[in-house]
């Protein structure tokens, strides 16, 4: 009796394998690629004072946020084409470009994994005078 009990669970075993079960997880797949069409404003002059940024371009998460020089900025999201982003005078005291982008961030799978990887923007270059 034990042996057949035996042969039972190890014949269960090796068609569980064979059917290919297993927990693996999935990678995640491409989230949304964000892109920028236009900044406002495009320029600033340096050691003015603090000012909003308007981002405008297409795929904005609601969760999307702004990076400026690669650096996450709290961000507001208007609609799925603009955001808003609040840049302090500290950011533009000297001359120069800044890169700025706009990441749409990743979704948690389930236990299996999945979800979606963060997408960032091609950057587009904020003057500052």
């Amino acid at each position: 009796m034990k042996s057949a009990k035996l042969t039972a669970l190890l014949c269960a075993i090796a068609l569980t394998l064979a059917c290919g079960y297993s927990h693996s997880t999935m990678p995640a797949t491409a989230g949304t690629m964000p892109t920028i069409q236009a900044l406002n404003p495009a320029s600033a002059t340096h050691g003015a004072a603090a000012f909003m940024l308007t981002v405008n371009g297409a795929n904005f998460n609601s969760n999307a946020t702004v990076n400026w020089n690669g650096t996450m900025q709290t961000t507001t999201f208007v609609t799925g084409g603009q955001l808003t982003v609040a840049v302090p005078a500290s950011a533009i005291m000297s001359a120069g470009s800044v890169s700025v982008t706009v990441t749409n961030p990743g979704t948690a799978g389930g236990i299996y994994g999945g979800g979606t990887a963060a997408e960032t923007s091609s950057a587009m270059t904020f003057m500052i005078n």
